[in-house]
């Protein structure tokens, strides 16, 4: 029973680390933002932040590779599901992790997580449709379709965090279930006269 409470306890201080870090990109770039200022954002001690980081820079890639494995694990296990629950889960995943997505999304900054995750959407959207469809990968029609369907998703979340979350999560969900629908309704059309 300990052991539970040390992990909570743990994945507790380090999502206070990742999340001061995120609020401080907002405001500044990575390599002016020190361990002391974190730790105080974050109000733990610098010995807590040396016990879970080695420094500011581990502290960013390990938020980086924590959030784009966790959404590309979430869109995996979600791929046999109705649309509006992939969006669904997706939105609350964002909902959860709220510091890292206004830093992602901060029109005040270049993030670089910001280009992996518009990668990473866009690359599980060409893998699902390819199966779906049975369209090769290659395909240019399958291949600009799914950048638009991961930009748009993206720009409606986007623009949901740049208004401070202030829409419920629903209508964002309805949105852009309603806009993805209608982008895979047009692939599908267009698909059999090519054939």
């Amino acid at each position: 029973m300990a052991e539970k409470k040390t992990d909570r306890r743990t994945l507790r201080t380090q999502k206070a680390l990742r999340d001061a870090l995120a609020e401080m990109l907002t405001e500044k770039e990575l390599q002016k933002i020190t361990v002391q200022e974190i730790a105080d954002k974050a109000d733990v001690n610098r010995v807590t932040f040396y016990k879970h980081f080695l420094d500011v820079y581990d502290l960013y890639e390990k938020m980086e590779q924590t959030t784009l494995l966790d959404l590309g694990v979430l869109v995996l296990r979600l791929e046999s599901l109705p649309p509006e629950e992939i969006f669904s889960n997706l939105i609350g995943y964002v909902a959860e992790n709220r510091m890292i997505f206004r830093m992602i999304f901060c029109p005040n900054i270049v993030s670089h997580l910001r280009t992996k995750l518009e990668n990473l959407i866009e690359g599980l959207f060409l893998q699902l449709q390819s199966e779906k469809s049975g369209v090769d990968i290659h395909d240019k029609e399958l291949v600009y379709l799914c950048c638009y369907r991961a930009q748009g998703c993206l720009a409606v979340i986007s623009k949901w965090v740049e208004n401070d979350f202030a829409d419920p999560q629903d209508v964002i969900v309805r949105t852009i279930t309603a806009l993805d629908a209608s982008t895979v309704t047009l692939f599908s059309e267009k698909r059999p006269s090519k054939r």
